[in-house]
């Protein structure tokens, strides 16, 4: 039997070792990730489990999160490790559990990398964790094979997305590329006339600059603008890391509508992932098809359009460390999703 023990992990280089060669991995379980916690002021966990060789073999890293109606922290996107090795992953969520306390958890909440299946179901329910009442991330994703040259990709996209690209090139549209944080400064304005047509609330500048800014410094972020006689049409925030790119947010105005131009910069995207040897385009949260009251099914039906292979992650479950707190939290976020429709 393996020996192994679970540490404190403090090394950048040892954490992006293993997880950006973890197939399943994205930026989600990244160091630069949670450095953007930690710049929000927020208390940070990264552990891992190393063997007798000195080689991590399994990690997490959590943001503790404050709320009013309790403390909690989130792991999402993990942990990354062999979850055939049903003795590794009890011994995993026996220190979760213990880190969650030791931070004052009411409860910790999980969204495992691993795609959605009984078996992984059914260990958790056997590790006591219960499904959670709102979700943590992305659970249900597009994605594009990158192994696809483009011209695969575009014969497995819809007519109508199509269609929209040509009209774009057309357009005389320039797409551009920045890895500088003042970028965020355009993307933020353009985001909040956004949110005012479509009705959500826009991320605050402070917290997409220092998102950006995390990434940037190991070139792991990039801001892709269209542009059409000078005016900024749409733009889209992207994250390259490990085997996966993803589309993390994205804006347009009504004018970048007009002339469709966020083909564009996903398929400018797709050729920069190549060329850092990306293999998954991830373009994020979809909602079924039968969710036509969901306020995502919109963006969901221009995400399908691209021809994506559908991916549904492991839900969120919740490690509960204080159930009568945990009662009044699962009420709150019930009504809330509820509220929300999502």
């Amino acid at each position: 039997m393996m020996s192994y023990k679970i540490v404190d992990i403090d090394s950048q280089e040892k954490w992006d070792n293993f997880v950006s060669e973890r197939p399943e991995a994205n930026f989600l379980q990244s160091w630069d990730f949670y450095e953007f916690h930690k710049a929000r002021g927020k208390k940070v966990v990264r552990r891992g489990a190393i063997d007798d060789d000195d080689n991590l073999i399994a990690v997490y890293a959590g943001v503790v999160e404050t709320a009013r109606r309790g403390t909690y922290m989130a792991i999402a996107g993990g942990p990354l490790m062999d979850y055939e090795d049903e003795t590794l992953v009890r011994e995993i969520f026996d220190d979760i559990k213990e880190e969650g306390g030791k931070t004052g958890c009411v409860f910790v909440r999980v969204r495992p990398q691993e795609p959605k299946s009984e078996r992984v179901l059914k260990l958790l329910d056997n590790l006591g964790l219960k499904p959670a009442p709102m979700y943590l991330s992305v659970e249900y994703a597009g994605i594009l094979d990158l192994h696809k040259t483009e011209e695969e990709i575009l014969a497995g996209a819809s007519q109508g997305f199509r269609r929209k690209l040509r009209k774009a090139e057309k357009a005389e549209i320039t797409v551009e590329t920045s890895n500088n944080p003042e970028v965020v400064k355009t993307f933020y304005n353009l985001e909040v006339e956004h949110a005012k047509r479509q009705g959500f609330v826009a991320f605050s500048q402070d917290f997409l600059y220092k998102q950006f800014a995390a990434f940037a410094k190991n070139d792991e972020v990039l801001m892709y603008t269209a542009r059409k006689d000078g005016e900024i049409l749409a733009q889209n925030f992207m994250i390259f890391y490990g085997p996966e790119a993803s589309y993390h947010y994205g804006v347009s105005s009504p004018l970048g509508t007009k002339y469709s131009a966020a083909p564009l910069l996903h398929m400018a995207a797709m050729e920069e992932a190549r060329k850092r040897g990306c293999i998954r385009y991830n373009l994020w949260g979809i909602v079924g098809l039968e969710e036509k009251e969901h306020r995502f099914y919109g963006v969901s039906e221009f995400k399908r359009s691209f021809g994506v292979e559908e991916l549904k992650y492991t839900p969120a479950h919740d490690l509960i460390l204080n159930p009568t707190k945990y009662k009044i939290n699962k009420l709150v976020e019930t009504i809330r999703k509820k509220k929300r429709h999502v």
